[in-house]
């Protein structure tokens, strides 16, 4: 049969001849078969090896009807929330609703329900009753353990009890679906399937497993939830990690050790399965899947992060060994890009996690994993890293050299820490000269080292080191182009003075952000951790923590303070941090004196945050214009878009 996209309903199976089928893959997203998606890739993973798998994407949750609709399947069900948390997906940082879903038809939100993991796998029993399901997908991955739940602000169970699933699948799941499966095609009970690597399971007992505090105690117990977030980061290791148990009242969850990274040949395998490399043609009519747009002309390169940001989720999954496909595979991928009816000659990015990461940290990762409690690159770069960004050139050197190509782009994210760290300008030089379109983002995130440092980013030396080099290396080479710094506020450890001293790096450097981003504490990651606790799970030590919906609104407003519309908060946080010298119209200040509404003293109208003519000098003092003229912005005067800050694939 020809290459097509799978089933999607009882008829398709029917049309292929299928009189059974070996798994029902149930997701939140909408099916798209393309390798930037877990479900395409888990599923095509399955078909390799001879299994028969139907997809389900975006199932009306509200009765099992249309998951009876298949019939049963043969060994079981596999449900994914998709390829972000349900509840990130469905809400902004301060608990409202998105309007807007980039992985639903017509990036319409409402799809999927609120904590769809759960919703789903109680359907799947609704409707098959005693049958193997099987969870994973970022929100499986992340909520493992007992976890510290944001929306509702409490700690909630490990998501496999809540969801009465029989087996957790965390991390990249290509092997572990297929151990799985082989042990329920043999016969093997369900439940006997406890050896693993990379899943989760339910036990009667810890015997032989390493026991961390309970979900009982991290619910009662804050010193007790950061020891348990400090036990699982160190143990998530697949050569010398232990298998962890958590007790819940009576039962045990019990994880296993993860997986190994997939070595180079295994995951050029993977990504040359026969993927569709778009949605399928049933949204035609529904305006399409938006998420495909920046994906379907990029190319994967690598998995896996050392970066080790605190903030991010990406070493609790993916983990903190860097693997990466060949250049030939890549190559062949970009070929078959050129070949598309919409493809335009450029490339939209070529990276990872983390694009400049294309190997090992140092050769000690190979048989004993990631160290435990020392980073690759904060405080500084360890003297066992290896620092060379030959190879990445040489990709990228490769691609710009294929026919049809006009541009190759990298948007996935350079680590300027680990680029300034090289001695060798030339990756340098190639990636303004080649890469670049105009703007360079990159992720400071903060200015302030007391923040920097429960963030586990370098001091902010490095990042204007970084800032330095850019700048003088476009000079040289009689470029214009701008970085676009990503900033965040209220992250733990962040004062309002902090934020204030990021107002004025801001004002002194003339960067203008036009998108922000809030602190945003998403299940699984360290930073989180102390959000809820207010303790570093490392030291122990307390951390300060912005929660009133005030101070993080004033944190927030402080990045942005030339915006009229945050005048007021901005006054009232320089007010209470006592620095109100902030307020003037000298050059150092924020922003103009306050003014009652009414007329100033030559008889203009004010709107109470200064007078006219007072706004007006000071809009042409920092560079700001009415109408954007003059503006000398050395970030660029247009910042990008940002949206939710991406999770990481983990399928």
């Amino acid at each position: 049969m020809k290459n097509d996209f799978l089933p999607v309903s009882k008829q398709d199976m029917e049309m292929r001849g299928w009189d059974y089928y070996d798994f029902l893959y149930i997701v939140g997203d909408a099916y798209v078969d393309h390798p930037s998606f877990g479900h395409a890739i888990i599923s095509r993973v399955l078909e390799h090896h001879g299994y028969r798998v139907a997809i389900l994407p975006q199932p009306d949750w509200h009765s099992a009807d249309e998951i009876k609709a298949f019939g049963r399947p043969r060994l079981g069900v596999l449900v994914s929330a998709g390829n972000i948390d349900s509840m990130v997906n469905h809400y902004t940082v301060s608990k409202k609703k998105r309007h807007d879903d980039a992985y639903s038809p017509n990036n319409e939100a409402g799809h999927r329900p609120d904590r769809a993991t759960i919703v789903y796998c109680n359907r799947a029993r609704e409707a098959f009753g005693d049958i193997p399901i099987l969870i994973g997908g970022v929100e499986a991955s992340l909520r493992r353990f007992a976890h510290y739940d944001y929306w509702s602000d409490k700690v909630r169970r490990s998501i496999l009890f809540d969801s009465r699933a029989d087996i957790l699948m965390y991390g990249m799941g290509e092997r572990q679906i297929v151990e799985v499966a082989d042990l329920l095609n043999m016969g093997v009970k369900v439940n006997e399937i406890t050896t693993v690597k990379g899943t989760c399971f339910i036990s009667p007992h810890a015997d032989g497993y390493k026991e961390i505090p309970s979900y009982e105690e991290c619910v009662a117990d804050k010193r007790a939830y950061a020891l348990s977030c400090k036990e699982q980061y160190i143990e998530q290791n697949p050569y010398i990690g232990e298998a962890l148990a958590q007790k819940h009242g009576d039962r045990y969850l019990i994880q296993l050790p993860p997986q190994p990274p997939l070595e180079t040949k295994e995951l050029d395998e993977v990504y040359d399965l026969p993927y569709m490399r778009n949605y399928h043609p049933m949204y035609e009519e529904t305006g399409g899947i938006k998420a495909i747009e920046e994906v379907k002309f990029s190319l994967a390169a690598n998995r896996g992060c050392y970066g080790n940001c605190n903030f991010c989720a990406l070493a609790f999954h993916q983990g903190r060994i860097v693997t990466s496909r060949s250049d030939e595979s890549l190559i062949k991928e970009a070929k078959l890009m050129t070949q598309d009816k919409d493809f335009k000659g450029y490339i939209h990015d070529v990276g990872g996690p983390t694009a400049n990461f294309r190997e090992l940290a140092c050769d000690k990762q190979k048989t004993q994993g990631a160290c435990k409690l020392k980073h690759c690159l904060y405080p500084k770069p360890c003297q066992n890293m290896k620092i060379d960004h030959t190879k990445y050139l040489e990709l990228l050197r490769k691609l710009r050299k294929l026919p049809n190509v006009k541009k190759v782009f990298i948007r996935s994210g350079i680590r300027f820490d680990y680029l300034i760290a090289d001695k060798n300008d030339t990756f340098f030089r190639e990636l303004l000269k080649y890469h670049v379109s105009g703007q360079l983002k990159v992720a400071p995130e903060h200015i302030s080292d007391n923040v920097l440092k429960y963030m586990g980013k370098p001091d902010n030396a490095v990042y204007n080191r970084f800032s330095e080099k850019f700048y003088k290396l476009n000079e040289q080479m009689g470029l214009k182009q701008y970085l676009v710094p990503y900033l965040m506020s209220s992250h733990p450890g962040s004062t309002l003075k902090d934020a204030v001293k990021l107002a004025e790096y801001l004002n002194l450097n003339r960067i203008n952000p036009q998108q922000v981003q809030d602190f945003y504490p998403t299940p699984g990651t360290i930073s989180t951790c102390m959000y809820y606790t207010g303790l570093d799970p490392f030291t122990m030590k307390e951390v300060y923590v912005a929660k009133s919906p005030k101070e993080k609104a004033m944190q927030r407003a402080l990045l942005q303070f030339k915006n009229p519309d945050n005048y007021k908060l901005v006054y009232e946080a320089l007010v209470e941090a006592g620095r109100t010298d902030l307020i003037g119209l000298s050059p150092k200040c924020l922003i103009p004196p306050y003014q009652k509404k009414g007329n100033d003293n030559n008889g203009k109208a004010t709107n109470g945050q200064g007078s006219v003519r007072q706004n007006k000098k000071r809009n042409e003092r920092t560079g700001k214009g009415t109408k954007g003229k003059g503006n000398k912005s050395r970030s660029g005067s247009n910042f990008s878009r940002r949206g939710p800050r991406k999770q990481g694939l983990c399928i």
